[in-house]
């Protein structure tokens, strides 16, 4: 049985993000645009985000097979701007542990909150980060920031009717 670890990214976990990223991204066929399933994170965005603490991957047996990556979009919070488990490891709690993982992060270092984006009506989205404490916020309350991501997202070819934004305040 493999076990899995939570750690911030190393430099040799970088090239190996941009597989997990697109396998994960396959669960969302149907959901999402062929062109938003096969985008991937440039591995300058990847080596910023592990040089600013921001990156953590699950390893199974010292390889990565998950990770998260948060932003910091304005100073009260920080946002959740990717998770991915790869698809062979999926359903064992890796995601839960790696949302848990950037929330405690986020409370220890000061932030008021953890925001992100999800799909409103895919039932691994919306509902498991519902589960785990984080709730809706209306699109009248969001942040310049957060609108900025949705604005991003239709640039892109989201739907946008089908994202919602949530956020988890620190405890």
């Amino acid at each position: 049985m493999l076990k899995y670890e939570i750690t911030t990214a190393r430099p040799k976990d970088l090239p190996l993000l941009t597989g997990i990223e697109l396998a994960a991204a396959r669960l969302l066929a149907g959901h999402a645009p062929e062109s938003v399933l096969s985008e991937t994170t440039s591995q300058e965005d990847f080596e910023r985000s592990r040089a600013e603490g921001l990156l953590w991957v699950a390893l199974a047996d010292d390889v990565p097979v998950g990770f998260a990556q948060l932003e910091i979009l304005e100073a009260s919070s920080a946002h959740l701007d990717e998770i991915d488990v790869h698809p062979h490891h999926g359903r064992r709690g890796i995601g839960t542990r790696l949302v848990r993982t950037v929330c405690e992060w986020s409370a220890l270092n000061g932030y008021q909150a953890v925001t992100l984006a999800t799909f409103r009506d895919v039932q691994w989205n919306m509902p498991f980060y519902a589960k785990m404490g984080f709730e809706v916020i209306a699109p009248q309350n969001l942040s310049s920031a957060l609108r900025s991501v949705i604005d991003d997202e239709k640039r892109r070819g989201l739907d946008t009717t089908r994202r919602v934004v949530m956020q988890r305040r620190s405890v």
